[in-house]
């Protein structure tokens, strides 16, 4: 019997894993070149020709890609194959594996959205306001000159593009072990969610 259809689940991983690579790395490209590097302190720094080390650090950045990712997408769907396991679904590490990577996607949008913002509307600002900003995040409704450091982070990952990360997880791992989708939002807020939680409230805690 021909295997049922599982839409873009269906897609090579490793096809989809180089995209998701090179798409992340386009949109650093161009966030550093033309909105953080065209800040007054960059320009300042270009002046006095102490740029060199900022370029090193671009070009670690955009050489560690895939193995942050990597690494990324290990650590969660070891946790989201862990809860399917304890649910009794029948799924394995490489199937959890895909759903992850394909869920981390939804992680594009942000990016290409704070291009725009500060391309397009907030068009001078300075170094602090773009690492400060991520779009429709709590961080956006606090006032950051009063805010301590250890809140910056938690505040930027509480966002609404995070809550649709937990909705796509649960429509992949519905997706691939063809049960009811009552347990695959069980599945993923009891494990995932719940993880993410505690990573913010620890990170919180030992901050320095």
């Amino acid at each position: 019997m021909k295997n049922e259809s599982k839409g873009i689940y269906d897609v090579n991983t490793i096809a989809f894993f180089i995209m998701l690579c090179v798409a992340t790395l386009v949109l650093l490209i161009v966030k550093k070149t033309f909105i953080e590097n065209a800040t007054v302190a960059f320009e300042i720094l270009a002046e006095r020709g102490e740029m060199g080390v900022f370029h090193a650090i671009n070009a670690l950045q955009y050489l560690t890609i895939p193995v942050v990712y990597l690494w990324k997408f290990v650590i969660i769907a070891f946790i989201i194959w862990v809860g399917c396991f304890m649910y009794g679904y029948r799924i394995t590490y490489a199937q959890v594996w895909k759903v992850v990577l394909i869920s981390e996607s939804v992680f594009l949008i942000p990016e290409f959205l704070k291009i725009c913002w500060f391309m397009f509307i907030e068009t001078d600002p300075n170094i602090f306001m773009i690492r400060e900003f991520y779009p429709l995040s709590l961080i956006n409704l606090a006032d950051t000159s009063e805010l301590s450091d250890q809140y910056f982070y938690p505040l930027k990952a509480l966002n609404v593009f995070e809550v649709a990360y937990w909705f796509v997880l649960v429509e992949g791992i519905h997706t691939m072990a063809s049960k009811k989708k009552s347990i695959a939002y069980n599945i993923i807020f009891s494990s995932y969610v719940l993880f993410f939680f505690l990573w913010l409230g620890f990170y919180i805690l030992v901050y320095k």
